[in-house]
């Protein structure tokens, strides 16, 4: 089989199983399983052997003519070179990882055929988008990729938390899609055509007439899509879908897409100085703010939802230095962490019976409970917090160094403010990252208070001597599935350059020692008040949200953001004195954790104003213009009632009319013929 062959049959697979499995599932439940997981496995084998088969060498690039368009045509074409085979693994191995794990998460759910199709029909839309050399071709699995989304995250449609937020995620990234979809035709018209190679040729030779205008058209849509400041309020919402989708969505699909693109047309936007420090600037401002408000929330999932806004921050920085090469490792070592951090944390809640951070630090033994769960997640979030050896210190570091490699004027074509601003928010980052994941490790996990098997299921077992009632075994074996990139993925640094521009990866002296010692005063120091605020916790308790007995993982999460709010009074954060947060931003906590108040300010500009638009057209239409409707219908009415009362049958009152009307005529005609009439 050839690797044109292999490369159309990795998305093509997950979509038949996608098909299949929405026209089957209902009828033959025993089908849904293999439908879901086995086409998904062998996409990502089939990524593999593509990967295997490109290497770092020349691309591959073939195409065929899809139709005749009158201008610029469209074509069926591919464009793998090393970016798009390793990230094409990425995705293969992530998606069938969810798979896999939502057998287990979601064994209970009436809803799990469309679930599991509409994530397969993700992962092929993913695919699409990677392996496509076609921008037009691409615009179809970037749109599908947004429809899957919003019926995910909208999965527990039964709570109005979950509508509302599938329907955010849907409006807000199409506020970017539509200039997204104006730069590509703007990009179209300057090169005259939509494929990639072609795109990229004309840049060369400097065929692009309008290159400031097409980078900003085009970076809107990234910043929807990718969850950038200031269109990323719809991600921390995400969370109320259930947490293999939000794997998903953060780790391989949906954001990555947006990096992905800018990393394929990374020319294009080199060609506008402007555009790269408007770039610089959108990714400082997403990684400092997504870092401070990380380091306010109370939901397990939102911390993590904003941590990767501020990851995607450092590959957006990566990228707006020059350095794709950087960004796109980055972006393939935070895919397993992340991956591995949101299945940890669904293990997490549905251990602890609550998603907030508040009540898990009231609560003790959780990690003897789950410790699969436990190591796996502390070795993500060291990866997470770049702490050497793993993988997330290497890719990290990598985007420091070509930031300071662009700030020291040594980067061909690249403003020197663009690496300043990027090497000096992402240092910053960096000490807010080591905060907010050590805060999460340290509530989480050192929770003092009640045994966490005070859960009813538990506690029946613990009372018995006997052990709790674990948790499925896909769901631990998925962990460390995950657990083996996070770990090692470092150690290919060396390699990974000639799959990708030839750029060494190696994180240089100055930025390791900066970044690392960083990363270690935000996690002492966040260590510190944690020691002196615990003592609090016992002083004020906050009400846990316990499951049902017998409930499925899918059912305690449901169960857990459902009542988040309630008990706690806001679906971002808790009232907890006792949380080293709190204490950490000072004035800044309440607004931290609200996200700054960008969704406040959004309402205000344009949701109220949408709504009282709305409310007077409402009004000119019922009380205006149905009021002439009413009218033009309502003269006729009374003219036929007028009329109706001469229609009384008696021949002598229709005799005498006639006579009356005869001598009406008479005397009008005498009248004009004597002159005296008008």
């Amino acid at each position: 089989m050839t690797l044109t062959t292999t490369a159309v049959l990795a998305p093509l697979l997950p979509f038949l199983g996608a098909v299949a499995g929405l026209l089957l599932g209902r009828r033959t439940p025993g089908f849904v399983r293999p439908l879901a997981v086995l086409p998904t496995l062998a996409a990502a084998a089939l990524t593999v052997t593509v990967a295997v088969g490109q290497g770092g060498g020349p691309a591959t690039d073939v195409a065929t003519r899809l139709t005749p368009t009158g201008s610029i045509p469209i074509d069926l074409a591919l464009h793998i070179d090393g970016f798009a085979a390793l990230i094409a693994v990425l995705v293969g191995v992530v998606a069938s990882c969810v798979q896999i794990y939502s057998t287990g998460y979601l064994r209970d759910d009436p809803r799990y055929p469309s679930y599991a199709a509409l994530v397969s029909l993700f992962t092929a839309a993913m695919l699409l988008v990677v392996y496509t050399g076609d921008l037009m071709v691409l615009l179809v699995g970037w749109e599908v990729m947004g429809i899957c989304s919003y019926f995910l995250v909208g999965h527990y449609w039964e709570t109005e938390t979950a509508r509302a937020a599938s329907l955010k995620a849907f409006l807000v990234t199409k506020l970017g899609d539509v200039p997204f979809l104006f730069g590509i035709f703007a990009l179209a018209a300057d090169t005259g055509t939509f494929r990639i190679t072609g795109i990229l040729g004309s840049v060369a030779n400097g065929g692009l007439d309008h290159p400031t205008l097409i980078a900003l058209l085009l970076l809107a849509g990234v910043a929807g899509k990718s969850a950038q400041f200031p269109l990323h309020t719809w991600l921390p919402d995400a969370m109320a879908g259930p947490t293999p989708v939000s794997a998903l969505i953060h780790a391989a699909t949906m954001v990555a897409a947006g990096i992905y693109v800018v990393a394929r047309l990374l020319p294009v936007f080199a060609a506008s100085a402007a555009a790269l420090v408007v770039m610089a600037v959108m990714a400082a401002i997403t990684m400092v703010g997504s870092g401070l408000a990380a380091l306010a929330q109370d939901d397990i999932k939102r911390v993590l939802a904003y941590s990767t806004v501020g990851q995607l921050g450092y590959m957006l920085g990566a990228l707006a230095v020059g350095d794709r090469g950087a960004a796109v490792f980055h972006l393939i070592s935070h895919g397993a962490f992340k991956a591995l951090l949101f299945l940890g944390a669904g293990v997490i809640i549905h251990a602890a019976g609550t998603n907030s951070l508040a009540a898990m630090s009231r609560m003790s033994g959780l990690a003897r409970r789950i410790p699969d769960a436990y190591w796996t997640v502390t070795v993500a979030l060291l990866a997470l917090a770049a702490i050497p050896p793993f993988a997330g210190f290497f890719s990290k570091e990598a985007v420091l160094g070509a930031a300071e490699h662009a700030a020291a004027g040594a980067a061909h074509g690249i403003p020197g403010a663009a690496g300043w601003t990027v090497l000096i928010s992402g240092l910053l980052t960096a000490l807010l990252t080591a905060a907010y994941a050590a805060r999460l490790w340290l509530l989480a996990f050192k929770g003092k208070g009640i045994e966490v098997p005070d859960l009813p299921q538990a506690l029946n077992s613990v009372r018995a001597g006997e052990t709790p009632i674990p948790q499925p075994v896909v769901m631990n074996a998925v962990l460390w599935v995950l657990f083996l990139p996070t770990v090692a993925l470092g150690l290919a640094a060396p390699l990974l350059p000639e799959w990708f521009d030839g750029r060494s990866l190696a994180p240089t002296l100055t930025t390791s020692v900066l970044g690392t010692g960083i990363a270690l005063v935000g996690g002492l120091v966040t260590y510190a008040t944690w020691r002196h605020t615990t003592a609090l916790a016992a002083r004020t308790p906050i009400g846990a949200v316990v499951v049902d007995p017998d409930a499925s993982p899918a059912v305690a999460e449901e169960t857990a953001m459902a009542t988040h709010a309630p008990v706690y009074g806001d679906v971002a954060g808790a009232a907890d004195p006792a949380d080293p947060g709190r204490l950490l931003l000072g004035p800044l906590h309440r607004h931290a954790a609200v996200g700054f108040h960008v969704d406040a300010v959004y309402s205000a500009l344009f949701v109220r104003p949408v709504r009282a638009a709305a409310t007077l057209v409402r009004f000119l239409d019922r009380e205006v213009v149905d009021t002439y409707v009413r009218g033009a219908g309502t003269a006729p009415r009374w003219l036929g009632a007028a009329v109706r009362r001469a229609q009384t049958g008696n021949v002598q009152t229709y005799l005498g009319a006639l006579l009356a009307g005869s001598l009406v005529l008479a005397i009008a005609a005498v009248l004009v013929a004597t002159g005296t009439g008008a």
